[in-house]
């Protein structure tokens, strides 16, 4: 019998557009999301729940032994914004923010997250992202 490493690294990551710029339609946000969803995949990044807002992103994944949550969000965010210059016309060229928020989750609290993440829309009716983010930077 071998010895496989094995962890449980569950987290939430947070990461907003340069200068706030927002990504519409919502059609286009759908297929960006659709999008990491496979190239996570792809690169063996488990990506448990993801949604993409207009100027920002969540994303809840649980790392492999073997990844570095600063090596999966340049993976991830250069893979994004690859796929939205090919896909979106802009004056122009779409580019992340500098940085990104990444939050430990426990496993008693995955199907909150799972549920925020997934609520969104409504949750950003009324809030704005700085305000939450700043609510995150808060409580961790």
């Amino acid at each position: 019998m071998s010895l496989h490493s094995r962890t449980r690294l569950l987290t939430h990551i947070v990461w907003s557009t340069h200068k706030k710029a927002r990504l519409t339609p919502r059609s286009l946000r759908i297929e960006l999301n659709n999008y990491l969803r496979s190239y996570a995949t792809g690169h063996s990044i488990r990506l448990i729940n993801t949604y993409v807002n207009p100027d920002h992103i969540h994303l809840l994944i649980d790392i492999e032994p073997t990844q570095s949550i600063a090596s999966t969000v340049k993976l991830l965010k250069g893979a994004s914004s690859r796929w939205l210059n090919q896909h979106e016309s802009r004056n122009t060229k779409f580019s992340w923010g500098r940085g990104y928020g990444a939050f430990s989750v426990s496993q008693s609290h995955v199907h909150n997250v799972i549920k925020y993440i997934s609520n969104q829309e409504e949750h950003h009716r009324a809030k704005q992202f700085t305000e939450e983010f700043n609510e995150f930077m808060h409580k961790y």
